[in-house]
């Protein structure tokens, strides 16, 4: 944990040591998934000794519990653990997919108490889940194993599932109203919108795809920037494409959202901050920081918090930047 004001680390805390997979993606970390936190604790998950594990921390660094959440131990493809864990009410809610007895389970944020476990399909998928507000009630909404599918957040029932995807997606699904919109990845190529009243309607789709990135909806328009490097914007309504321009990929991290503008970086760590506005492709800043960038920006206030790398010197060295106007 790192002072916000000054970039100071306050402190580090072991929360796991062996137990780890063989081999993994070479864009994968050990510690992809990002910290959950209902303020008065962090929670994080890990993939070690072939299961999802889960620590709870204080704000003081120290550990106030760890528990095996359910097994993950891929053997079709063995490219590590994405999935960040999601809170919803009193519970964490965590998803395990991989070719054995995949699982999305929500456990108490309090005690660790287990609250539902519902099975997925037998198939390797990265995605995290998220909880939206549509048509009337709070859906948990989950892109893979070739489908977009609904859960009751509160029970982990099954609400809809619709055929719109690929089998296997990274990117955390996005909404407008009651459209739901997910993007992937392997082995096809898909951008779609399904309609997420319970009918499972197909509004369209695409043969583009944000792979390991999310997509970011603002005023009713879907932006996405492809893994090739290419922006789009789409209306999320009908998926009408309102204009395209060629950046530069590989694309591995997501967007930020911040004030009508869109900050998204390349594997490069090339920084694009566009203006979110389907007249016309708008470029106000292209920036270079580093020459990696995987994970997403954060925004607190006024500032942008970016994590990235440079072997500028001829080692890898990670840093991480605090950006915004000096008062």
């Amino acid at each position: 944990t790192f002072d916000r004001a000054t970039g100071r680390q306050l402190w580090q805390t072991e929360v796991n040591r062996g137990g780890f997979p063989a081999s993994i993606h070479h864009n994968n970390t050990h510690a992809t998934p990002t910290l959950a936190s209902d303020g008065r604790q962090l929670i994080a998950a890990f993939f070690n000794n072939e299961s999802v594990q889960a620590a709870w921390l204080d704000f003081d660094g120290k550990q106030i519990r760890k528990q095996r959440i359910g097994p993950f131990n891929p053997r079709r493809y063995e490219y590590g653990y994405g999935p960040s864990p999601l809170l919803f009410k009193n519970t964490c809610i965590f998803c395990s997919e991989f070719d054995g007895a995949s699982f999305l389970a929500a456990v108490e944020t309090a005690s660790g108490k287990e609250v539902w476990r519902t099975a997925r399909p037998d198939n390797i998928s990265f995605s995290s889940p998220v909880v939206a507000p549509i048509a009337g009630r709070d859906q948990l909404l989950l892109s893979g194993a070739h489908a977009v599918a609904s859960y009751d957040p509160n029970s982990g029932a099954e609400l809809w599932s619709a055929k719109a995807t690929t089998a296997a997606t990274c990117g955390t699904i996005v909404w407008h109203g009651d459209i739901v919109l997910a993007s992937g990845g392997f082995p096809d190529s898909v951008t779609c919108a399904v309609r997420g009243d319970g009918s499972g309607k197909v509004l369209w789709r695409n043969n583009e795809k944000c792979y390991e990135q999310s997509m970011v909806v603002h005023e009713g328009f879907l932006y996405a920037l492809t893994d090739k490097g290419v922006m789009y914007c789409w209306d999320a309504a009908d998926g009408t494409e309102r204009w395209k321009q060629r950046l530069r990929g590989p694309v591995s991290s997501s967007p930020v959202l911040a004030d009508g503008r869109i900050y998204w970086a390349n594997e490069r760590g090339t920084f694009y901050v566009v203006r979110a506005t389907p007249e016309r492709f708008d470029l106000l800043a292209e920036n270079q920081l580093g020459d990696e960038s995987y994970a997403s920006p954060a925004a607190v206030g006024d500032r942008l918090f970016i994590r990235v790398a440079s072997s500028a010197s001829g080692s890898r060295q990670e840093y991480l930047y605090c950006l915004g106007e000096k008062k």
